[in-house]
């Protein structure tokens, strides 16, 4: 069973998305090498794209703390699909994908938050197949590495937010915690705090979550 939450959102509290990194190296008035990524269109927008800059930071920080295989793999892109995020981990992808709207701030709120992202994606690699929590014990160490010890799991940037509201809860038959969301759920997915504690956190069909309301 390959993992569930494999996409992590950095965002706001408010929503219970989940997390994300950036990174930038040099003065917002030094335009950075970046090139599309495949399904982009034609868009020549300024922060679209492939990072290769960026790219060159995770690499180094991920070699130095000695996951070089990762280091291989890892890509850093601009997404303006993202709106409330600041960022996102493909874990999957072994993907950070970063909201254009961080041009506007400092170049330590870029590197802070591709720190993040790359906790993500270095926790789950160190982890190998075994299932973390996002913002877990996992992250926190990672974090620490990264030298964000500090680091919260969700920013205060000033980004503008839409809301929108939950159209369907979903109830986990072991502990009958609720989960609201927005989307319908298409695959199949568990309650993660029982399975983790009742199945070592591996997927357990007894702890599948079913869908009890539709607002």
């Amino acid at each position: 069973m390959r993992l569930l939450l494999r996409q992590l959102e950095f965002t706001f509290p408010k929503t219970d998305t989940l997390t994300s990194i950036v990174s930038t190296l040099h003065p917002v008035a030094s335009p950075r090498r970046t090139t599309k990524s495949p399904g982009e269109g034609d868009s020549d927008a300024f922060g679209v794209g492939r990072d290769r800059d960026l790219e060159m930071k995770a690499r180094e920080l991920l070699r130095q703390l000695g996951a070089g295989k990762l280091a291989r793999q890892v890509r850093v892109e601009w997404n303006p699909r993202l709106q409330s995020a600041a960022g996102r981990a493909d874990v999957r992808e072994k993907l950070v994908s970063l909201n254009p709207r961080l041009h506007d701030h400092s170049d330590a709120e870029i590197d802070r938050t591709l720190r993040h992202e790359l906790a993500h994606l270095l926790a789950q690699f160190r982890a190998g197949r075994r299932r973390i929590a996002p913002h877990g014990v996992e992250w926190r160490d990672t974090c620490r590495d990264l030298g964000i010890a500090d680091e919260a799991r969700c920013h205060n940037l000033p980004f503008a937010t839409k809301a929108y509201p939950a159209r369907f809860v979903y109830r986990c038959p072991n502990c009958r915690q609720e989960f609201p969301r927005v989307r319908r759920i298409r695959r199949a997915i568990a309650c993660l705090a029982c399975c983790r504690k009742h199945n070592g956190g591996d997927f357990d069909p007894r702890f599948r979550l079913s869908l009890t309301t539709k607002l």
